[in-house]
């Protein structure tokens, strides 16, 4: 089990908005275990990537189990997300990249040790100089009036005033997140990530021993905290560990809620394709290789609420699962359409199937042949094929290069907190992060994804369309994240 340490009342009260990472922190930490790592690259070795988010030499090789080669990330992450007070300086410049490396320092760059990323968004360039900001943001290659950093816009199936969307559970509109920058911190071990954080937030140490926080006082303050967790079989204690109603229905070798797994190594591309300076299958910015954010790519983070209970089919916590919750409709929404698995005689049980599948690439057409029920699953009551679509088949309408490769990498995992919850009680929840190379790239795959136009156009019905309804997006917001040479403070050392 991990050693997560408990958070004296002084460290939890300097913390503050900073206390709902903390907290989920140590829930996932006394529940998980620390992996073995043993042909992971280490800094002795391996000097970390200038591509910030380019972590996989450091972490376990990929392994192949049912056919199926996966690679799964650091076990544990936290977001934290600020707002500046005032324009930073060069002194400040100067200060952030003191605290980054002894971070370091205590805890080498490795997921035994801990990642620290730093990214920025829309309102950190719109306190610099105009003039700087122009020159060395990218643009657009389809456009180049058009930065490759745009502020979030809501998906087509996140619950805004006026647009019609609702939930069965957790009717929450989304909000568009004004922050500075967020801070990403990754590790295997609980403790790790929960010291880091309580260091930027002002502890003085690091690993027990006296170390200044960086002197943030007066520059910025923490608006909010997420905690994530990735590891087989651990939503399943979670949910066991707390008396979720559904817990009997969670597969049990799972990194996930919905009992999928989703760490395949197919389902991303190379780091370099996710940058501005792109690689040769694609390049999407004007960014050339030696410019200032030549590896920095955007990076998306959104904070999702599952409804577990509906993915079940569960009219209520006591009610037994029903028909649209069986694993045969389960596994059509989150991949294709009909079921690339039948699962077991017991539908429910463990999950009812495995949780190792394929992600296949069907295609960028596939989502629209099934929506007008070519090659589904036939309708008894029509005689003709379901209109339906899958999670997979949306999100392939355009998130590869021609050659296939994915122009992305997906950084998501479970949490389980009450943030945003109408009620103020912890549910399961999807804290996702995603890097791509235009924000414009993220606003077409999401919108893809939710597929309402394909919907519309085919008459797919609202049970039958991936998963949207079973998600409720409570933050977005883009971030740019900077080449690793540059994550403290970009443009400041030359003059933005």
């Amino acid at each position: 089990m991990d050693t997560t340490p408990s958070v004296n009342r002084r460290n939890f009260l300097v913390a503050g908005s900073v206390a709902t990472a903390v907290g989920a922190l140590q829930l996932s930490g006394a529940l998980a275990t620390v992996p073995n790592r043993a042909n992971a690259a280490t800094t002795t070795a391996t000097q970390p990537s200038d591509i910030q988010f380019d972590i996989g030499a450091f972490s376990a090789a990929p392994q192949t189990e049912d056919g199926v080669t996966f690679q799964l990330p650091p076990v544990h992450s936290a977001f934290l997300t600020a707002q500046l007070l005032r324009r930073p300086i060069r002194a400040d410049q100067v200060e952030l990249a003191r605290a980054l490396a002894a971070l370091e320092v205590a805890y080498p760059w490795s997921a035994a040790g801990l990642f620290t990323f730093v990214s920025y968004g829309v309102p950190y360039f719109n306190r610099l100089n105009p003039a700087v900001v122009a020159a060395n943001v990218p643009h657009l290659l389809s456009n180049k009036t058009r930065s490759v950093l745009q502020e979030a816009v809501a998906s087509p199936t996140d619950v805004v005033a006026g647009n019609g969307i609702t939930k069965a559970r957790f009717n929450v509109p989304v909000q568009i997140e004004h922050n500075d920058l967020v801070f990403t911190l990754r590790s295997d071990n609980a403790a790790n990530v929960q010291d880091a954080v309580n260091f930027l937030a002002g502890s003085n140490s690091l690993r027990g021993t006296p170390v200044r926080s960086p002197a943030f006082s007066g520059l910025l303050k923490f608006t909010s905290s997420r905690a994530m967790f990735v590891q087989q079989g651990l939503p399943r204690s979670m949910a066991e560990q707390n008396n979720l109603p559904f817990a009997p229905f969670i597969q049990p070798v799972s990194p996930m809620w919905m009992g999928f797994l989703d760490q395949q190594t197919n389902a991303g591309g190379p780091a370099a394709i996710c940058t501005f300076a792109g690689n040769a299958s694609s390049k999407l910015t004007t960014a050339t290789a030696g410019q200032y954010f030549d590896n920095g790519s955007i990076q998306h983070l959104s904070h999702n609420i599952i409804d577990m209970l509906q993915w079940f089919d569960m009219d209520t916590p006591t009610s037994p699962p029903d028909d649209d919750g069986v694993f045969t409709e389960r596994v059509q929404y989150m991949y294709h359409a009909p079921q690339i698995n039948n699962g077991n005689a017991d539908q429910f049980t463990d999950g009812g199937g495995p949780a190792i599948l394929p992600n296949d690439n069907r295609g960028p057409n596939y989502a629209a042949q099934t929506a007008q029920g070519i090659g589904t699953n036939v309708d008894p009551t029509t005689g003709q094929g379901e209109h339906r679509v899958g999670h997979l088949s949306t999100l392939q309408r355009s998130s590869r290069a021609a050659d296939g490769t994915p122009i992305h990498i997906r950084m998501d995992g479970p949490g389980f907190d009450s943030l945003d919850v109408p009620d103020g009680s912890k549910q399961p929840k999807l804290q996702f992060t995603i890097f791509v190379p235009t924000s414009d790239f993220f606003q077409n795959m999401r919108s893809n994804q939710a597929s309402l136009d394909l919907q519309k156009k085919f008459n797919v019905p609202d049970e039958d369309n991936g998963l949207e309804r079973f998600i409720t997006a409570t933050r977005r917001q883009n971030y740019l994240i900077p080449p690793r040479r540059h994550r403290a403070f970009p443009l400041v050392d030359i003059g933005g």
